[in-house]
């Protein structure tokens, strides 16, 4: 009985197993940081965790969506509060979801769902210089590059197509399959930059 009650024991304090980690570090071909790089790791070995999708913001300083790129996951509902003196009116046409919020300032427009996955474009319908992304995944374990071009995402042990975005990608990034374990995966990438930034890269189904 004593073996029982010892064994019960290590396996209520074990706890769920340690999640895995890739370390990704994204550059241009001259070694500068490449920021807002998005990461999607879509499980191979199973469904995902069927958490509720986390809320996120996007803001409006300076006639600019900040952040420029985003990443959220599908169902997730997303708040635009207006910090510029000035009223804007945000929408978008994209397949993934259409919206437009009625000319305001503060934080008066209702939360946006976006609840399919795909790519959303962003823009302003009083300043067409405003444009930003919404990148819409299924996966729960996604992150996007900081200005160093760093992120990290943690995620079950197990095999995962890794899947890599930007709007100004010179070329599409082929996805890949990474097996995470025990220890993190440091992975460092160089991806250059195109040309003309007004073209937007396909995003990565």
């Amino acid at each position: 009985m004593r073996c029982l009650l010892a064994a019960l024991w290590c396996l209520a304090g074990a706890g769920p197993a340690a999640a895995a980690t890739l370390a990704l570090s994204v550059s241009t071909p001259d070694g500068a940081p490449y920021a807002d790089v998005v990461a999607v790791l879509d499980p191979l070995d199973g469904a995902a965790a069927p958490d509720a999708p986390a809320a996120a913001v996007i803001d409006q300083v300076h006639k600019t969506f900040v952040p420029h790129v985003s990443v959220v996951r599908t169902g997730a509902a997303v708040r635009f509060p207006n910090s510029d003196r000035i009223r804007h009116q945000v929408y978008s046409l994209s397949a993934a979801r259409v919206f437009t919020l009625k000319l305001y300032a503060g934080t008066a427009a209702p939360p946006v769902v976006f609840d399919r996955p795909g790519l959303v474009v962003l823009g302003c319908n009083i300043h067409d210089s405003m444009v930003g992304f919404v990148a819409v995944v299924d996966s729960p374990y996604f992150a996007r590059t900081d200005a160093a071009g760093l992120a990290r995402i943690e995620a079950p042990p197990g095999r995962y197509r890794l899947r890599l975005w930007h709007p100004e990608l010179a070329e599409p990034v082929a996805p890949r399959t990474l097996a995470l374990g025990a220890e993190p995966v440091p992975l460092q990438l160089k991806l250059a930059r195109g040309t003309d930034p007004a073209i937007v890269s396909p995003w990565s189904d």
